[in-house]
């Protein structure tokens, strides 16, 4: 299997753990809702509503990915693991990342505090566990679609059927009609009055 489908399939799995310690973080430090909307929008999380279809623009790319993951395991390719220290470190350099943009986003300028504040802290300590889950869960679609991938390597295949050409029967000719003309009944002229 190529790396690159490993990767295609792991990608979205630990931007979508992130995203949920990233909500998840919110609502610990703001469990009022009205107090939280009012710290999302102020810190430039506006973009949050566009988070349904980012997910499944990802959830597409995850789903191509296995299939071609199942194409690669059929034809015996084999399938490629994932560094444990990828889901470690790149959903937690993406979380702090994330709130340094949102912030210059919405500020114009470029807050070194960002990692004093007290969802940051606590969203970072949530991306290892939701990382882990990521883990988990891109090694076991990747073993499933190698797995089922091989299963159809395997499975028996239908012959083909060959065309078989059958002697057509042999048929007689049929003799040749004799012509309507040929009985005198081609005459023009007004029909013949029968028993007049």
């Amino acid at each position: 299997m190529r790396r690159s489908l490993s990767w295609l399939v792991a990608i979205p799995l630990m931007l979508a753990g992130s995203q949920v310690a990233h909500v998840l973080a919110y609502r610990i430090v703001y469990p009022q809702a009205g107090v939280r909307l009012h710290a999302l929008l102020q810190t430039g999380h506006g973009y949050l509503l566009l988070l349904p279809l980012a997910a499944g623009i990802a959830g597409a790319v995850v789903i191509v990915s296995l299939a071609l993951s199942v194409v690669d395991a059929a034809r015996g390719r084999g399938v490629r693991s994932l560094p444990p220290w990828a889901f470690a470190l790149l959903p937690a350099l993406a979380f702090a990342l994330q709130e340094y943009v949102e912030r210059w986003l919405a500020w114009g300028f470029l807050p070194w505090h960002a990692a004093a504040e007290p969802t940051f802290l606590v969203g970072l300590a949530l991306q290892l566990p939701f990382a882990a889950l990521a883990y988990l869960a891109a090694r076991l679609l990747l073993r499933t679609a190698a797995s089922v991938g091989r299963r159809l390597a395997a499975a028996p295949r239908r012959p083909r059927l060959a065309p078989v050409s059958l002697p057509s029967p042999v048929v007689a000719p049929l003799p040749p009609l004799s012509s309507v003309l040929s009985r005198g009944l081609g005459r023009r002229g007004p029909p013949l009055l029968l028993g007049a």
